[in-house]
């Protein structure tokens, strides 16, 4: 058994440790947008972080319309993987290995052709949000800035919907090495254009704030440039390879958007219930939201590991039941848990033993009203980041089985029926205040990590009943 686990660790890990690295870059990419706003000042901070807030909820869902092509990818492979091995020479083994090709061909057009509605779709939203902000409550100088931040950011989301679809193409093919270098590059790229457009050096012109989301769109159209040339000297991917969304078969497009939708409102869900939570933290004071942003921002760089391993899962599983092998889908579920354990384990030992030292980037520490909520959010947190980790898991898993709208269902269950009103009554019937909104969040995690997992595993054991009758 030990042996096993290792196995499958290892296995899950060549996939894993590559998106999870990929995705500590992106939240570095967006740190640096946020201290090169801060170093413009309080309201251009306000207005920048107004926009990318708009941004990246809109950028948010149109990802979620994307995210199962990697496993429609990974079950395409596998199939044809398995007809080479079963099939001998002849013309009908050489038309169904013809066939493979074709159908992640038509999977990568049908994606490129999703991400462009949706990126058309976002940005025109984006720069109305941007000309309603007036009517929203916000400042006019905040207003002013975010408008032109939005304006900046718009086109950028094109391009960055478009990278997010030959992201997952190329896991889906277990390729993920360019992706971890480009991404990782374009951090340093994105300092320097900030810096660059910012204070107009080279002779450009100093656009201030909306240097910023100039810069990012422009990172957004290189990355994208950057993985498609990856992907077009890779032996493997480049003929499987094509932009000609003119092409894209109706049939695929709107397979890929019946299962993008519940994944786009997933996320949604999730967001907006991490937001309505920081209101009402807010309504203790700002102590209160300092500490709980502070934690908030701990819990997002660690969950960066979870997301990593629930897509890596969620790949293997696609390609598992494409491949017939139930039992290797079972032990993914185990691996992904035991390696997001072993993780958030040494991550809450830290968090119990140096409070102070894993808050000072985030905390005043000289404030000590906050730091002590803070603490005391701290300990919670290294249990709610077991549950946190596993109902993200579960997403991925219960999408390898094309199982999507099953997993929206049982996160609103756990966000919204059970998380938001246990940290409501906590906070307030009970007066624990912070620390009962984040009791209730653990509540609600934990409610939905239960439920994810429960699902996967009894619809595993509906596959394997329905084709025993078939293997008989």
């Amino acid at each position: 058994m030990p042996s096993t686990l290792l196995r499958d660790s290892r296995a899950l890990g060549v996939l894993a440790v590559p998106l999870i690295l990929t995705q500590l870059a992106q939240v570095a990419l967006t740190t640096t947008d946020t201290v090169m706003m801060g170093l413009l000042g309080t309201t251009e901070l306000a207005a920048g972080g107004l926009a990318i807030v708009i941004f990246n909820q809109l950028r948010t869902m149109g990802v979620g319309l994307v995210t199962s092509v990697g496993n429609q990818t990974a079950a395409a492979a596998a199939r044809a993987e398995q007809r080479a091995v079963k099939d001998t020479a002849g013309p009908a083994a050489s038309a169904q290995e013809d066939a493979a090709p074709d159908d992640v061909r038509a999977i990568v057009r049908a994606a490129l052709a999703v991400a462009t509605l949706a990126g058309i779709v976002g940005a025109v939203l984006m720069i109305l949000v941007g000309r309603a902000l007036p009517w929203l409550g916000q400042a006019p100088a905040v207003v002013d800035l975010a408008q032109t931040m939005l304006y900046a950011l718009a086109p950028g989301l094109l391009p960055c919907l478009w990278f997010q679809a030959l992201r997952q193409f190329t896991v889906g093919m277990r390729r993920p090495q360019a992706l971890l270098r480009i991404t990782i590059a374009s951090v340093a790229v994105n300092a320097g254009l900030n810096w660059v457009l910012i204070h107009g050096t080279f002779g450009l012109p100093e656009l201030g704030l909306t240097g910023v989301g100039t810069a990012t769109s422009t990172v957004y159209l290189l990355t994208f440039a950057a993985l498609y040339l990856a992907a077009k000297k890779d032996s493997e991917l480049a003929p499987l390879l094509s932009l000609n969304i003119t092409k894209a078969d109706p049939e695929v497009v709107k397979r890929l958007v019946g299962l993008g939708i519940p994944i786009a409102a997933t996320y949604g869900s999730e967001a907006g219930f991490f937001s309505v939570t920081a209101l009402m933290a807010g309504s203790f004071g700002p102590d209160a939201l300092a500490a709980h942003t502070a934690v908030n921002q701990l819990v997002y760089i660690v969950f960066q590991v979870a997301v990593g391993l629930s897509h890596a899962a969620s790949i293997n599983v696609s390609r598992e039941l494409a491949l017939g092998d139930h039992g290797a889908a079972r032990r993914i579920k185990n691996t992904a848990l035991a390696c997001a354990a072993a993780v958030m384990t040494l991550v809450g030992v830290l968090y119990v033993t140096v409070p102070r030292l894993v808050l000072a980037p985030f905390l005043d520490t000289g404030s000590d009203q906050a730091l002590g909520i803070a603490t005391q959010l701290l300990v919670v947190t290294a249990l709610l980041q077991f549950f946190d980790c596993a109902q993200n898991i579960g997403v991925g898993l219960l999408r390898g089985l094309d199982d999507t709208r099953g997993g929206f269902r049982i996160t609103l269950i756990g966000y919204w029926a059970v998380g938001l009103p246990a940290s409501w009554l906590l906070a307030h019937a009970l007066r624990l205040d912070t620390l009962g909104i984040w009791l209730g969040l653990l509540t609600g995690l934990a409610t939905t990590a239960v439920l994810l997992l429960r699902r996967y595993t009894r619809s595993l054991d509906r596959l394997e009943a329905a084709e025993l009758p078939a293997t008989a």
